[in-house]
C-alpha cells in the first residue's frame, strides 16, 4: 500500500540550530498539509565564490539558545501573517562545505503567493537578525568573519540590504 501525503505527519522541528547536515529531502516530505496548495523550500547553499575570491568552505557559529528562540518566534509570527499551515527553518553551525544547505526554509500554505512571501520574510529575518555568524575560509589560506548576512559588502550601508538595492532599481 502506497502512503498518501495527507495520511503523513506534517513535520516537526523542535531543532532549529543542527550542527549535522540538513536533510532537505526529509523535511520536505513532512511538509505537506491536506489544506495547504503550496509548499516553497529554500535552501541557503554554500557557493564556491564570493567577492571575487574562491570559497573553501565555511564555517558557522551561534548563541545556539538564543537563536533557536529568535527561529521559533519569526517562525509563530510568519504562520499568524500568512496563516501558514506549515513553517520550518534551520540553521547549521559548525563546517559547512560548498554545495550543502546552510540553512533551509519551508512555507506551506493554500496559495503559492503567502508561501513565497513568507519564505522570503523568515528567511530574512533569519540572515538579519538572529545571533549567527560565519567564517568564510578562502582557498588562498585566507578567511574573513562576518555576520550572517554580507550585503553591506554589496550595497555599502549595513542597513540596506542587497534585495533593497535590487528593488530600488526595478522600479
Amino acid at each position: 500500500m502506497t502512503t498518501s501525503v495527507s495520511s503523513l505527519p506534517a513535520v516537526e522541528v523542535s531543532t532549529y540550530i543542527s550542527d549535522q547536515p540538513l536533510d532537505l529531502v526529509g523535511l520536505l516530505a513532512g511538509a505537506h498539509h491536506p489544506l495547504a496548495g503550496a509548499v516553497v523550500l529554500f535552501s541557503g547553499d554554500v557557493r564556491d565564490n564570493n567577492l571575487g575570491k574562491q570559497v573553501a568552505y565555511l564555517e558557522y557559529e551561534a548563541r545556539a539558545t538564543m537563536a533557536a528562540k529568535m527561529i521559533a518566534e519569526i517562525l509563530d509570527e510568519a504562520k499568524r501573517k500568512w496563516n501558514l499551515n506549515i513553517a520550518v527553518a534551520q540553521h547549521r553551525v559548525g563546517k559547512v562545505a560548498v554545495g550543502e544547505s546552510a540553512v533551509v526554509v519551508i512555507t506551506a500554505t493554500p496559495h503559492r503567493r503567502e508561501a513565497y512571501e513568507a519564505n522570503r520574510y523568515i528567511i530574512d529575518r533569519i540572515k538579519h537578525e538572529v545571533p549567527i555568524w560565519k567564517c568564510e575560509f578562502f582557498t588562498d589560506g585566507t578567511k574573513k568573519w562576518g555576520g550572517n548576512c554580507n550585503c553591506h559588502e554589496l550595497t555599502g550601508d549595513p542597513h540596506k540590504h542587497i534585495y533593497e538595492v535590487e528593488k530600488e532599481t526595478n522600479q
